[in-house]
């Protein structure tokens, strides 16, 4: 892992998020009815809206499809969900076509190998403690906490922090 430069993470813009094992355990739950569960961790969730507070968009990009993602995506205010997609990098570009993000600005944070292009493209490429060893070879950083267990407000505390905005948006809740 190379830790990141200072300036690379004062220049994110806008910060993206797997979701099965970076904002929930990774665990797949069915109930007996076939539909699938999932639980997120909340967070995660202010982490989230402390980003956006800050300026910086948010996106999802999923390899699987779920009502639970576009439902939290929806509660959450994440401006780009992109689900049911394991050529991350191909969705991430179909964002950056459309915004005035690009690699420069991006950070993504994911744990197995439909992750690992947009982690090595990205500005930041961070992923979990439990992620993949060869994920963690290639990301920049590591969260100290697992998927599903505040890796992601962890992930974007330390872009906040990087970019001197994190005691700022503390103080609001005082």
């Amino acid at each position: 892992m190379s830790e990141p430069s200072l300036q690379q993470l004062k220049q994110i813009t806008l910060a993206v998020f797997d979701v099965d094992g970076i904002l929930t355990s990774g665990q797949l739950l069915f109930l007996a009815d076939g539909q699938e569960v999932k639980q997120f961790n909340t967070l995660d969730g202010l982490g989230i809206k402390l980003l956006m507070q800050a300026g910086i968009e948010t996106a999802i990009i999923t390899g699987r499809r779920s009502p639970q993602v576009e439902l939290r995506s929806q509660a959450l205010g994440i401006t780009y969900l992109k689900q049911g997609r394991e050529d991350k990098l191909v969705a991430l570009n179909e964002v950056w076509d459309k915004t005035a993000h690009n690699a420069s600005t991006t950070a993504y944070i994911g744990d197995d190998f439909p992750d690992l292009s947009a982690i090595i493209q990205c500005a930041f490429g961070a992923t979990v403690p439990n992620g993949h060893p060869f994920v963690k070879k290639h990301a920049d950083w590591c969260t100290s906490r697992q998927g599903g267990e505040g890796a992601g407000r962890e992930f974007c505390e330390y872009i906040l922090e990087a970019q001197g905005k994190l005691d700022q948006l503390k103080q609001m809740y005082l």
